[in-house]
């Protein structure tokens, strides 16, 4: 796997994948940049939920369960000194389908996290990782 930054101009920069695709990043206007695209340490995050999520419903579908939205809030805390590392990330998963198994969907998160997310790996020696799971039908009677 390979990638490659490049500085555009101020604290903003793009990133290249070897698969083709890009992103923006740039700093905050305290560091120089002109909040232009996602912070260094949020595409981190970005990529945890990112990893996490595509194993879930990878799980989900070969279960055969009728997921109709799937979405991972992440909320981060970071050390108070430099470098500024992850102290704390929180991940609530929220699942809606028709007829979902609680338990293949618990299951399939905390495989997930504990055995299948390459980037939950890289993290979980420095960072307290946890996460919670939230279930709801695919239509809400209001």
């Amino acid at each position: 796997m390979q990638a490659r930054v490049k500085w555009l101009d101020h604290m903003s920069f793009v990133g290249e994948s070897g698969s083709g695709h890009s992103i923006v990043l740039d700093g905050s206007p305290e560091h120089g940049g002109r909040n232009l695209g996602v912070r260094p340490m949020e595409t981190v995050l970005i990529g945890l939920g990112g990893c996490s999520a595509f194993d879930v419903m990878l799980m989900l579908k070969k279960g055969r369960q009728d997921v109709t939205d799937c979405e991972v809030l992440l909320d981060a805390e970071r050390v108070d000194a430099v470098p500024a590392v992850f102290e704390k990330i929180h991940m609530t998963y929220l699942v809606k389908g028709n007829g979902l198994s609680e338990k293949q969907v618990e299951r399939a998160v905390s495989l997930s996290v504990e055995k299948y997310c390459s980037v939950t790996k890289m993290l979980e020696a420095s960072v307290k990782i946890t996460y919670e799971v939230k279930i709801e039908p695919a239509h809400v009677a209001g």
